[in-house]
């Protein structure tokens, strides 16, 4: 299948391949997740890898999952991002997650899975079809070198678009911790639908469970979104 975009996605890779060019940021993409696991525990020790993308626990390859990676021009790593297709069945999101939320877990220590539970938001009962999962969002802590400088929708939008060639999705989603959400990250790598108590993760040692946002985009989003200039993206100057 050919995907076409509105207006091409030719403005957005070349605009995007700019602005990361100017920043010293050269992106790989690879589908060796053992591979990945190694670069993860080597260079990105302030969030240990994720269980969706754990090779020891689920069988990942060419097929049905890549990895997304920047380094600057010093061959640091400052970025990492992964998606993966799920297999539904036939079914919404809303019965696939009620039997299988406990493959998501935040990369934290001592979550309890038998205690944590997940709530079907509006959303999830929509999604179907051909549906990929996005997770691994990481960029390095130094605010004002990649961090507040406009990099994000173009991360976002990196993967967005990766997602839309090798797999053309009717959707795509994705958790956000509320700590996470409530600062805009969601807005800023470009989701367009948010929903809010999709899962409660209860962790050893806290007072309270921590609540997640759903956020997805159908196939109809993402075209919209990548049609939009990227300087339309980027944050205003304070």
């Amino acid at each position: 299948m050919t995907i076409q975009f509105p207006g091409n996605a030719a403005p957005f890779i070349a605009t995007s391949r700019d602005i990361l060019v100017a920043q010293g940021i050269k992106l790989t993409i690879g589908s060796d997740f053992e591979e990945y696991a190694e670069l993860v525990a080597e260079e990105r020790s302030a969030q240990k890898l994720g269980a969706p993308f754990d090779p020891k626990i689920h069988k990942l390859g060419k097929s049905n999952a890549f990895w997304m990676i920047g380094r600057s021009k010093d061959g640091e790593l400052i970025h990492t991002q992964a998606a993966k297709r799920v297999q539904l069945s036939g079914r919404p999101l809303s019965s696939y997650l009620l039997r299988n939320f406990r493959s998501f877990p935040p990369p934290l220590k001592g979550v309890d899975l038998k205690h944590s539970r997940f709530r079907a938001t509006p959303g999830t009962h929509r999604i179907a079809g051909t549906v990929a999962y996005h997770g691994e969002f990481w960029v390095a802590p130094e605010r004002g070198k990649y961090r507040g400088v406009g990099l994000a929708p173009v991360l976002g939008r990196s993967g967005m678009l990766e997602m839309m060639r090798q797999w053309d999705p009717d959707w795509i989603y994705g958790f956000i911790l509320n700590i996470v959400a409530f600062k805009g990250f969601a807005a800023r790598i470009g989701y367009l639908h948010l929903e809010p108590s999709a899962l409660k993760w209860v962790v050893e040692g806290r007072d309270g469970p921590i609540d997640t946002f759903l956020a997805y985009n159908s196939r109809e989003d993402l075209e919209y979104l990548l049609d939009i200039p990227l300087k339309e993206a980027q944050p205003e100057a304070a």
